[in-house]
């Protein structure tokens, strides 16, 4: 399946139940379509202030899985799961990165950057889309809008 394709379904999908998250009081965290396993799944990342049950995931899928279906948005057959975004949740919106300032993040450019694209350090400062990183060899500037994957590394024990 193209890659094109795959990007504009999720955008469709973001763009359809985001508002209707919103509303539920559940924040948006990530949406993937992928194949797994032989199947198509469509994976939507929820979160809520002071953390998302399982409950509250049921209730999400419950609220999102016609309107989805009724907007006829995939060719073929798919998996729906709601789920948390977990401890090493993704970082997509300035807002997130915001949230996490002076945290460990990773965070893998789409394209290269001072020679690299992988870069694993703390968060110093964010602003005008602009991540500011503390590496070993000093402080970068990440792009948000050149980021191809970002998410918080959490340290267990510390």
């Amino acid at each position: 399946m193209r890659v094109e394709y795959i990007q504009s379904a999720v955008q469709s999908v973001t763009e359809l139940i985001e508002p209707v998250l919103e509303a539920m009081d559940v924040e948006l965290v990530d949406v993937e379509y992928r194949f797994e396993q032989g199947r198509w799944v469509l994976r939507i990342y929820a979160d809520m202030q002071g953390g998302i049950s399982v409950d509250d995931c049921a209730r999400v899928s419950r609220e999102i899985e016609d309107l989805i279906e009724v907007n006829d948005i995939f060719q073929q057959e798919y998996v729906l799961e709601v789920s948390s975004p977990g401890l090493n949740r993704p970082l997509k919106k300035e807002k997130d990165f915001v949230r996490v300032k002076g945290e460990k993040i990773k965070v893998r450019m789409r394209t290269g950057l001072k020679g690299r694209r992988n870069f694993t350090g703390y968060l110093t400062d964010v602003r005008d889309g602009i991540a500011y990183v503390d590496v070993t060899e000093g402080r970068v500037a990440l792009p948000l809008d050149g980021m191809e994957k970002a998410h918080l590394v959490y340290a267990f024990g510390e």
